[in-house]
């Protein structure tokens, strides 16, 4: 066994160390309480929830601001700070949990409920109904909750099925069935979908957190949906360029010449353009969608369900109708980003095309100028001895009159003889300035 060495040196307390002086860094705390915000509502049996989930839109957080504290004012109450993303506030008969995310918020109100039977009367019926009809912003998702005792007989669903006007139910067993749920999902005739836990062995946190569980399973399902409209919209324009792409690829392999390149060339280009604009409009919401369906399967698989005989489960019901939503949104993505690389193939192989056509006519050019500059060549080889000549010609002549005009004033003598010696030597003058000329010209 290894025997334990105290250090010879000692300990500081640990109140000593107070008196060091650390730098953090700054943004440390903020980042670090991130950790607790937006806690978990403690809910007992018989507690009633409304959740409602506000798209922003042009709304800004100044105008939420602004309305909460309305209705802050109206029940003297603490309003939310400026620039929170959260409020948690007990107003007497209800309490009001507002949170702000990237393309939405939730107003959570919490209330007792009565003895009446489970959603006859709603935690919204607390609330003023001209605060509630000016919430800035449009209402993707609303949704009530009621917490209630387990009964000591097992619920049917026919007993049940009159609180959700008559609609299919849908009911699970959570966890190891400390609580059952019950659901339709269906928006009735208050515009709100609704859900029954019957509680048996959950505590207050526990089902605090179910009931943000299910309310984020509602908000997240109905965010997923919001690129389905935008999928079927962009869906038959991308097949239809997609058959303007396979036409393209096929003329290319019946191009003739430059004309042709250019001409699909510029067709390639406008399609690019169409394609990227679309990618550009959509990209974000697609993009989204993908983390609120992650979402939404993360927080199926912590509700832990056990089917109940004869009922479909919350996981089956939303996996089997909201997959092949999401499935449709993400073949539309693919198919654009697939379209965009095949675009570029073609483009490339097109602009291979072109510079391989431009070398082949400028290759064709150079020969051609190599050509001409050959026959030009010989032309000035041929002036350039006709010009040797016709100089030789007319300064031999020059010294004939000269040698004449001697011979006449009886200086010389024989002046033929004079004039034939000239012409060799007027030949190698002429040729030799004329060759000084063309390694001055070329020199320069």
């Amino acid at each position: 066994m290894t025997e334990f060495i105290s250090p010879s040196y000692p300990l500081k307390p640990a109140m000593q160390m107070d008196n060091l002086s650390l730098r953090f860094f700054q943004e440390r705390d903020r980042l670090f309480n991130e950790l607790h915000t937006r806690p978990f509502p403690m809910l007992e049996e018989g507690a009633r929830v409304s959740q409602l989930a506000i798209l922003h839109r042009q709304e800004t957080a100044e105008a939420e601001y602004r309305h909460i504290q309305q209705l802050c004012e109206r029940y003297s109450v603490i309003p939310p700070a400026q620039g929170s993303s959260c409020y948690y506030q007990s107003f007497g008969g209800f309490e009001l949990r507002w949170e702000r995310h990237t393309e939405f918020s939730t107003y959570t109100f919490i209330c007792r409920a009565d003895k009446t039977e489970p959603f006859l009367r709603t935690a919204l019926s607390l609330l003023p109904s001209a605060w509630l009809a000016e919430l800035p912003g449009e209402i993707i998702s609303g949704q009530h909750i009621e917490v209630l005792d387990m009964p000591e007989q097992m619920s049917a669903p026919d007993a049940l099925r009159h609180h959700f006007e008559g609609h299919r139910l849908i009911s699970s067993w959570i966890g190891d069935r400390q609580a059952r749920l019950w659901t339709a999902y269906r928006i009735h005739s208050d515009g709100f979908g609704r859900i029954l836990i019957q509680n048996s062995d959950l505590n207050a946190c526990q089902t605090g957190r179910l009931v943000r569980r299910l309310f984020e399973l509602e908000t997240y399902r109905m965010m997923v949906l919001l690129a389905f409209p935008m999928a079927r919209g962009i869906a038959p324009e991308v097949a239809v360029m997609d058959k303007e792409l396979a036409s393209i690829n096929q003329q290319i392999n019946a191009i003739k010449g430059l004309e042709d390149e250019r001409r699909l060339l510029g067709q390639l280009s406008t399609l690019a353009a169409r394609i990227e604009q679309l990618i550009a409009d959509s990209n974000f919401r697609f993009s989204a969608a993908r983390a609120y369906y992650d979402l939404v399967i993360s927080r199926l698989e912590d509700l832990r369900e056990q089917e109940v005989a004869g009922l479909q489960t919350f996981n089956e019901f939303l996996r089997r109708r909201l997959t092949p939503a999401f499935r449709t949104c993400e073949s539309v993505s693919e198919h654009l980003d697939d379209l965009s690389k095949r675009i570029d193939r073609a483009s490339e192989l097109l602009r291979t095309r072109v510079n391989l056509t431009l070398e082949a006519q400028n290759q064709d050019l150079l020969q051609s100028m190599n050509q001409r500059s050959k026959v030009q060549l010989q032309l000035q080889q041929a002036v350039e001895g006709l010009s040797v000549a016709a100089i030789s010609y007319y300064l031999v002549g020059l010294i004939k009159y000269t040698v004449g005009s001697f011979a006449d004033m009886g200086w010389l003598s024989h002046p033929e003889l004079w004039v034939g010696m000239s012409v060799p030597v007027c030949v190698f003058l002429v040729w030799r300035g004329v060759h000084k000329l063309h390694e001055r010209i070329d020199h320069n």
